[in-house]
């Protein structure tokens, strides 16, 4: 499942309880960010039980690609809302600019 950066921005501007993780690595999230955690994806596999399985997570990266690997093992490993970012910051910047 994906979510799109209208939507996302849409529902981070209403307050809905997501968790928002950037799987990118620290130099690329110093660049640009949007208000998320930043769990490089070597990292994500020691740290995701940290969180509520239950919880709705949004993972992203630069483009798409890291982000669907981590949505992938977050799934596998029991969560079961995890949305995939489309485009990643490539398409957020490109929408909304910086």
């Amino acid at each position: 499942m994906e979510i799109d950066v209208l939507e996302l921005k849409e529902r981070m501007e209403r307050g809905d309880d997501l968790l928002i993780i950037d799987v990118r690595e620290p130099q690329e999230h110093a660049e640009f960010t949007i208000d998320a955690k930043n769990i490089p994806l070597s990292s994500l596999p020691s740290v995701m039980y940290d969180f509520d399985e239950d919880q709705e997570i949004v993972v992203y990266c630069r483009s798409g690609q890291r982000s669907a690997m981590a949505q992938g093992l977050m799934l596998q490993s029991g969560f079961r809302k995890v949305l995939n970012l489309k485009g990643g910051m490539l398409e957020w910047q490109g929408r909304f600019g910086q």
